[in-house]
């Protein structure tokens, strides 16, 4: 077996494992069994399964900033009197995801399950690796933001872009299962990119909502 070949097949089965029963509750014996190979060559390969679990998200991650890139050179290259739109900056990112080459039909839908597991499950050394490894792809989406949301406060922009990844999240991870849903209730059959294409205006606004009325907190009493 080729080398390339082994690699592919133990991050094929770990992306699945994973997505499927979570980073602590999936065991190495269990990736190695469904990739038939022996533990030697994970060792080999990958050292360590969190190094593991890191390659697993890097395999999609990095070409996809390399396609978002380049949206956001055409972005940014735009006129500084033009104002950039949300619609235009979540259409980068989706359409960059949706334009992926895909080894399956669940790829988007695992990875996305994927990327909600690790900000739920205790897995430190993976944020800080995505943090590390694509901190300038996300610093640069975010300036975007930024520039088409000026009238935002950052507690406001932070939360509405929490927001924004939960609902993505959800909807992305869970297509399969709403397009079965659909095509069942209604007999629609709906493609992986006009999903995507339905949540911008959606996401936008969400992002571009006006703020609501504070109310004040009550200040401490003090002793």
């Amino acid at each position: 077996m080729a080398q390339s070949d082994t690699v592919d097949r133990i991050l094929d089965a770990a992306e699945e494992l994973f997505a499927e029963r979570g980073f602590a509750e999936t065991s190495l014996r269990m990736i190695t069994s469904k990739a038939g190979v022996n533990l030697a060559a994970v060792n080999y390969h990958f050292g360590s399964k969190n190094s593991l679990i890191q390659s697993v998200f890097a395999r999609f991650l990095t070409p996809f900033s390399a396609t978002l890139e380049s949206e956001f050179d055409e972005l940014e290259a735009r006129p500084g009197d033009r104002q950039l739109t949300v619609e235009e900056i979540l259409g980068a990112l989706t359409g960059s995801a949706v334009r992926m080459p895909q080894r399956n039909e669940w790829g988007i839908s695992i990875f996305m399950r994927l990327l909600g597991l690790a900000y739920t499950q205790s897995q430190g050394h993976l944020r800080e690796f995505l943090e590390d490894e694509y901190r300038e792809v996300f610093s640069r989406f975010m300036s975007l933001l930024k520039r088409a949301t000026p009238e935002l406060s950052p507690v406001d922009r932070y939360w509405r872009i929490q927001f924004m990844l939960g609902a993505t999240a959800f909807t992305m991870s869970s297509s399969d299962a709403l397009r079965d849903i659909l095509q069942t209730k209604t007999g629609v059959e709906t493609p992986i990119q006009e999903i995507a294409a339905r949540l911008i205006p959606f996401l936008a606004a969400g992002m571009q909502a006006p703020e609501l009325m504070r109310t004040p907190r009550a200040e401490a009493s003090v002793i």
